[in-house]
């Protein structure tokens, strides 16, 4: 009975010290379900959630009101493995920062670029990461804004099929993706640096 209760206790404590060491990151880049897949195989990332951030419309839903927020991801990593400048650098190669109606073929405020920020720390390494891509393409106009972290509402309930759809229904999911041009625009933009 002791030997169990110690167990417990030391898997408690573990999983607390596991918790304690991660960070979480939220990024809007157009459709979600790209968002989860891209980030998901990144070394060091241990959770993807797809959801809504940075509307005032409390417990927005996909098929209903979901006004003023983004369609974002909210993004568990590993500070040991994976810096926030790391997950910006790549979050930057996964989308088109120069379009201003949404990201690829999806058009609307709800697929608009954003990098949400949760302290002054994050705000600088975002705002430095901007101004190097706007280097980059010195004759375009990067419009991702930078925003301070709001309320992330995860997709739940009957819409809890968005989580992980590029997992549960690939083949659409890889129909979606290359009839929406992402890759191809992303190649477009970044070349060889495109992470598909």
């Amino acid at each position: 009975m002791q030997s169990k209760l110690f167990f417990l206790l030391l898997a408690g404590l573990l999983f607390s010290a596991a918790n304690a060491a991660a960070d979480k990151a939220i990024l809007a880049g157009g459709c979600f379900w790209c968002m989860e897949a891209d980030f998901e195989k990144l070394e060091g990332v241990t959770d993807v959630i797809s959801g809504f951030t940075g509307g005032t419309t409390k417990n927005p839903t996909y098929s209903g009101n979901h006004e003023g927020h983004y369609e974002a991801v909210e993004i568990t990593y590993d500070p040991k493995k994976l810096s926030f400048k790391d997950l910006l650098e790549y979050y930057w190669l996964n989308i088109d920062p120069f379009d201003a109606k949404g990201q690829f073929c999806d058009k609307g405020p709800s697929y608009l670029s954003a990098i949400f920020v949760a302290n002054e720390r994050e705000k600088k390494l975002a705002e430095f990461s901007r101004k190097k891509v706007s280097e980059q393409f010195p004759d375009k106009k990067v419009i991702t804004p930078i925003l301070y972290a709001s309320t992330f509402y995860p997709i739940k309930g009957t819409e809890s099929y968005h989580q992980n759809y590029y997992k549960k229904h690939s083949i659409r999911y890889k129909y979606y993706r290359w009839n929406c041009g992402r890759d191809q625009r992303l190649k477009e933009i970044w070349g060889d640096r495109a992470t598909h």
